[in-house]
């Protein structure tokens, strides 16, 4: 058995401890231990305080020393939204949107999520296998220790059947923590747009054929519904996300991104575990997400990366009481990004979020959304040791240097999965 750790030299231990999910001003409260200390054993959490609080346990006497020399300690983030799995880059409508194409005209002309369909099918499983490992070790190196990966872009049994065996051999084969989510209704399959009634047809197969199996074999937590012009209406949402819950799985929403559907509402209704993007929700739904404990994921880097200026209303949804998380919705078409703290630092210039907000928002919120708070999101106590480390002495640097990469140690269940070369750690 491997000596138990004691991890010193926190200039600010970033803890997150206390209640989850975090609303309101408690969304601020980051639980800064200055001159902070943590001890590991066995792959979690066995003490958390002060440098000369933790050295008073005497099992600290006998253990490995890593030293980070005034740097800040935050939970390992946990990224709540991402697609994964695909198999190339959309660079071609990158171009396009920069000459004024918008997102709907690129989906008409064959590009958009179709294009990324018609590629995955074509891919082997090596290649997309190499492709999202290679994905994997980046989310560590920016400081993820978790992520949720959706299907989406085979839109057929077999090619969303294969991802979603991708997400479990690649949770067993490397270290990040992987949840998995069925999206496979994210837009209807081209098959499908062919017919008469294709749309429903769909739908029929989906709840009646497609999620039945998935949940027989364990292969998703969740099951996500991308509900908005273009892909698929309240109720044809309501048949799928009702369909999954009688399976066994939870529920999340792609809600009101590019238009008011009212999606927001039904993620309430349905008590999904989270609604994601809601950059054109109304006062109504802010109230309703605010009663409620569904998660209010906002996704800036998409906005960001579209060029698109309505912004999902982050101070009203935090100042009301809803739970905010934060995601990268690291995909090839709308925010090709795997960096959290790129992320952070969109939340506080575009969405007006305090750093600490952020910061809780990217990691013991995110955490909530994905029911998981009771092991990740903060450093406490019998939690596992999911840390991340950032070459900076106050937190509030890690936006302020946006689009680069601070992040220097991250540590997985007490095992390192990334340290920079020539950090000075000792």
């Amino acid at each position: 058995m491997a000596k138990p750790l004691l991890i010193s030299g926190c200039a600010e231990l970033v803890t997150l401890r206390g209640s989850a999910p975090r609303r309101g001003r408690q969304l601020a409260d980051l639980g800064i231990i200055r001159d902070g200390a943590l001890l590991v054993r066995n792959g979690r959490i066995a003490a958390v305080g002060r440098r000369q609080d933790v050295l008073r346990d005497t099992s600290a006497r006998r253990v490995a020393i890593l030293d980070l020399g005034g740097r800040v300690v935050l939970p390992g983030f946990v990224d709540s939204h991402t697609h994964l799995v695909f198999a190339a880059s959309r660079t071609e409508e990158y171009e396009k949107r920069i000459s004024g194409a918008s997102y709907e005209e690129i989906e008409r002309a064959g590009g958009g999520i179709l294009s990324s369909v018609k590629k995955l099918r074509a891919a082997s499983h090596d290649d997309l296998r190499d492709r999202a490992i290679a994905a994997l070790r980046r989310f560590a190196e920016h400081g993820a220790t978790t992520i949720e990966a959706k299907s989406g872009y085979g839109l057929d049994a077999k090619s969303e059947l294969a991802t979603l065996r991708l997400h479990r051999e690649l949770a067993s084969s490397q270290p990040l923590g992987i949840v998995s989510t069925f999206l496979g209704a994210h837009v209807v399959p081209p098959e499908f747009r062919k017919r008469r009634n294709g749309r429903e047809e769909y739908v029929e197969f989906l709840c009646r054929k497609l999620i039945p199996q998935i949940a027989s074999e364990g292969l998703a937590d969740f099951c996500d519904v991308f509900c908005d012009r273009g892909a698929f209406t309240v109720a044809q949402a309501r048949k799928v996300l009702t369909a999954a819950r009688a399976c066994g799985m939870g529920v999340r929403i792609h809600a009101d991104q590019l238009t008011r559907t009212a999606a927001a509402r039904l993620a309430v209704e349905l008590h999904a575990a989270s609604a994601d993007h809601l950059e054109e929700i109304i006062a109504s739904d802010i109230r309703a997400l605010a009663r409620s404990d569904t998660v209010a994921t906002l996704l800036p880097g998409c906005r960001f990366h579209l060029g698109l200026p309505q912004k999902a209303p982050a101070r009203k949804l935090i100042e009301a009481g809803a739970i905010v998380a934060l995601a990268t919705d690291y995909n090839p078409g709308t925010s090709p990004t795997l960096s959290m703290s790129m992320i952070l630092s969109l939340a506080c210039n575009h969405l007006r979020m305090s750093p600490a907000e952020a910061i809780a928002a990217a990691t013991i919120n995110a955490a909530y959304s994905l029911r998981k708070h009771a092991t990740i999101g903060s450093l406490e106590v019998g939690k596992y040791a999911d840390l991340a480390v950032f070459d900076v002495a106050d937190h509030r640097e890690i936006p302020y240097y946006f689009g680069v990469n601070l992040c220097v140690l991250t540590m997985k269940r007490g095992n390192l999965i990334h340290a920079r070369a020539g950090a000075g750690l000792r």
